[in-house]
């Protein structure tokens, strides 16, 4: 039986006819449903689309790519086809790996349009035919029934009644049933009955198509994407910077001495340390940890449709759900029976069944026959006649014989229909209704049943509780959920009675609001005032939702400085799922939904979430460590360069070295992806200053390593310079992949979690090949450096990987409690954390 609807009617059928200026009995006129068409537009959601080849482009365009393909230029114009080849291959890798990413994501609106109807009957020239949805207009007649897609918004005609599922659209967990002069919504499905109606509006004036344009125009910048254009602008700021102090330095060497192979190979010089330090890999190492981060959150049953979510699912700290199949079983169940007048608990479930079609499936009288203990009294008895639910009635009515030829029969309903059938006394009557309003504050819908008796009176039997009650794993994800620093929020369509109850057994607090309390008429979703976007973010749920509520509610969150992670199945949770940092789509949802979210789940229930939310930690430790790393080790190269010639007029590594560096050092770092991290404890994000602090200081100390080698070999060794430029390209080699073991985890290096084999195995293999070329040498390209040097080049930066390694926890100390004592001075601070007898290894909060 399904809910009722008791919205009252604002219009009759006949002032809507009116006002389309239409016949009931004769419907448009070609001409007219022609001139409609051309002044209201198509029946459908219309798309702007980009074509493939200016989107693939577009991975081409920004400073980023500027600053990878003006070395390419410049190689080309010096007829350095190597290198050419090189940053040619890395760019067109990173375009097609990011193309392929959105190409593979759904989208939103075509999922949108493919739930519409395809074609209506409709009435044309006092005649049925076939219309093409597109086609229909304002003032159409429209049949339909049971089945059929309602294909634009409209007014009820003739007809008894139709039980319509809109769920998708409004999130009401039960179809609803609708009569003569009730609105209907495009995209809502019939599910019993057959009516006319007269459509209203279409394409995007229904309410169909407003969430459309929600979807539309909701979305967000990635966090991710603000981060590597962050880190992307630190690193060419610095890099032209020092590269500037190199050129200026060289051409006041010359002295007005120029020649073009000088200036040629200062070019090709300035080129290649461009290469070397400008993190044009970054996007690709990124975009593979990401992919490989996607495919361990789908064996954990989440599938992921757009890459950057992964970053955003391990930053959120509000997560939206929906209630229904979410949090709920999604399944009636019938609660604790109210017997009446001498009846048991049995009698008021068998009266119910009876009065029942079981074969119609219907979720309500489902419920209530898993009730009965004992089928066969429901089998006893044969069904001669049944009068099913209207919204008139709002009852059911059945007449049975059993074998003995005796006849009963019975009635279930709204309690208040079956009260006003039975006798009862006027205490009896007031004890029946106080318990129906006091299980709707308890979030149950009740019905009733009653029986005839011999003289043909109605006997009020009792009340039938019904519920759809919590997963039996809900409670404990959302205290997991609050652990792990996550409010969970319950956004559902259903009352708030219903909302409050669910919300509180599962411990999320009762705090529930009336969405439209919040959101009040003629107040825009985009712009909320200050004090309702801080209510929105006290209050525990909403109820009563509407997408455009969804859409307000995760845009004032966003608003307020929330990452914010939105559930959902339908239609009308699209806009939101699109608006959210995350949107997730649960198991069974619509193509729409499945559309607009980052994240489609493939089982059932909250706890998928709670293990992507882990997850997502863990693949946000990996991207930290390679972006701590990427800048340490670009001022590394580019400040010991620029000081080595400005210092001692040298070049410490010559061109070719340089660009063995860039591919030992970039190439094997992709393993980073397969990396054993660990989980943060609560939301992570990109603290940019803290980032760039963190690194710049390690990078720092990564000079002083290299240039306190380079004074060694040169003042105090009386090294020649191809032997030194050897010795120095070894030391940023072997320096470089030790500093990764540095920057890849908070605590000491030497500790839990351990580098993964295959990130440990690739690393290994660049060092042996690094090895393997300084000590057997490459002709006057590589000299080769004597086999105990290499040795105690490697004790050198072993011994160095201990002092970084002691300096980045000491950093962290620093940073630590300056953020837990604002009001300290940061001398304080220093002091009191690079005590001796401090608390060394403190477990550290996340980055």
């Amino acid at each position: 039986m399904p809910a009722s609807n008791d919205t009252p009617i604002v219009k009759t059928p006949q002032q809507v006819l009116a006002e389309q200026s239409v016949d009931p009995a004769k419907g448009l006129t070609p001409e007219d449903a022609s001139a409609r068409l051309q002044k209201y537009g198509p029946n459908a959601i219309e798309e702007k689309s980009q074509s493939a080849l200016k989107r693939f482009l577009g991975y081409f365009w920004g400073p980023l790519p500027w600053m990878v393909e003006a070395p390419a230029v410049m190689a080309a114009l010096i007829g350095d086809w190597v290198d050419f080849s090189i940053i040619v291959f890395m760019l067109v890798f990173n375009g097609v790996l990011g193309f392929w990413e959105e190409s593979t994501a759904s989208n939103a609106l075509s999922a949108l349009k493919n739930s519409l109807a395809l074609t209506a009957k409709a009435l044309r020239k006092a005649a049925w035919g076939d219309v093409p949805a597109r086609d229909l207009v304002p003032g159409d007649i429209v049949r339909v029934r049971l089945g059929d897609v309602i294909p634009a918004d409209g007014v009820l005609l003739e007809g008894d009644y139709l039980d319509i599922d809109q769920s998708a659209l409004t999130g009401e967990s039960l179809s609803v049933s609708k009569k003569g002069g009730d609105v209907v919504y495009s995209g809502s499905i019939v599910k019993k009955g057959e009516m006319t109606l007269v459509v209203t509006a279409t394409g995007t004036n229904t309410f169909f198509g407003r969430t459309a344009k929600l979807v539309a125009s909701a979305g967000t910048k990635s966090h991710l994407q603000e981060a590597v254009v962050g880190i992307g602008n630190f690193l060419i700021i610095l890099t032209l910077a020092l590269a500037a102090v190199l050129i200026v330095d060289q051409l006041a060497g010359m002295r007005g001495h120029f020649s073009k192979n000088g200036l040629f190979g200062l070019a090709e010089y300035v080129l290649v340390l461009l290469v070397a330090a400008v993190p044009f890999t970054t996007p690709a190492v990124l975009s593979v940890t990401m992919a490989l981060g996607a495919k361990m959150l789908a064996i954990k049953k989440a599938i992921v449709s757009r890459l950057e979510s992964i970053e955003e699912l391990a930053g959120i700290d509000i997560l939206c759900s929906d209630k229904t199949g979410t949090l709920t079983q999604n399944k009636l169940t019938l609660g604790d029976v109210l017997p009446w007048n001498g009846a048991t608990a049995q009698d008021v479930i068998l009266a119910g069944v009876l009065a029942s079609k079981l074969e119609d499936k219907d979720p309500i009288d489902l419920a209530i026959a898993a009730g009965l203990k004992d089928q066969s009294t429901a089998s006893a008895w044969t069904l001669k006649t049944f009068v099913p639910f209207d919204p008139v009635s709002k009852r059911t009515e059945a007449m049975l014989t059993d074998a003995a030829g005796r006849t009963i029969q019975t009635t279930k309903g709204m309690p208040a229909v079956i009260l006003s059938l039975c006798d009862l006394s006027d205490a009896d009557r007031k004890k029946a209704e106080d318990s129906v309003t006091a299980l709707a504050t308890r979030g149950m819908r009740a019905l009733a049943s009653a029986r005839k008796d011999e003289g043909g009176k109605w006997i009020f039997l009792g009340i039938l509780p019904l519920m759809d009650p919590p997963r039996t794993d809900s409670k404990q994800t959302i205290a997991e959920a609050r652990e792990l620093g996550v409010q969970v929020k319950m956004v559902t369509g259903d009352d708030v009675a219903i909302a409050r109850t669910i919300s509180g057994e599962l411990g999320m607090g009762e705090n529930i609001q009336l969405a439209s309390d919040l959101f009040p008429e003629g107040t825009s979703v985009d712009k909320l005032p200050a004090n309702a976007a801080a209510h929105i973010a006290a209050v525990d749920g909403f109820a009563r939702v509407f997408p455009e509520h969804k859409y307000g509610v995760v845009k004032a969150l966003q608003d307020a400085g929330h990452i914010v992670g939105m559930t959902g199945d339908g239609v009308n949770d699209a806009p939101a799922l699109k608006q959210a940092d995350v949107g997730i789509a649960v198991s069974g949802a619509t193509d729409a939904a499945r559309a607009a979210a980052a994240l489609v789940l493939t089982a059932p229930g909250l706890s998928v979430i709670i293990d992507g939310i882990k997850e997502a930690r863990r693949i946000f430790e990996r991207m930290m460590s390679y972006m701590l790393y990427r800048i340490a080790m670009t001022v590394a190269i580019m400040f010991f360069v620029v000081t080595a010639v400005v210092c001692y007029d040298f070049f410490p590594l010559s061109a070719v070295m340089i660009i063995a560096l860039a591919l030992l050092d970039d190439l094997p770092i992709m393993t980073i992806a397969y990396d054993n991290a660990s989980a943060a404890p609560q939301p992570v994000k990109w603290h940019m200053p803290r980032i760039f602090m963190i690194s710049s200081i390690l990078g720092i100390f990564a000079v002083v390593e290299s240039f306190l080698l380079l004074f060694l070999s040169q003042d105090i060794y009386h090294l020649d310079k191809p032997h030194i430029q050897t010795m120095m390209f070894l030391q940023l080699v072997a320096g470089g992949h030790l500093m990764l073991f540095v920057t890849r985890a908070t605590g000491p290096f030497w500790k839990p979690p351990f580098p993964d084999m295959r990130l440990f195995v690739a690393i290994v293999g660049t060092q042996v090949v690094a090895v393997l070329l300084c000590g057997f040498g490459a002709g006057t390209v590589v000299p080769a450096l004597p086999w105990n040097i290499i040795g105690w080049v490697w004790v050198y930066n072993i011994a160095w990987m201990f002092l970084l390694d002691f300096v980045k926890l000491m950093i962290y100390r620093v940073l630590d409690g300056w953020n837990l004592h604002e009001g300290r001075s940061f001398f304080t601070t220093i002091r009191t954390h690079l005590s001796p007898f401090g608390s060394l290894y403190a477990k550290k909060g996340p980055r």
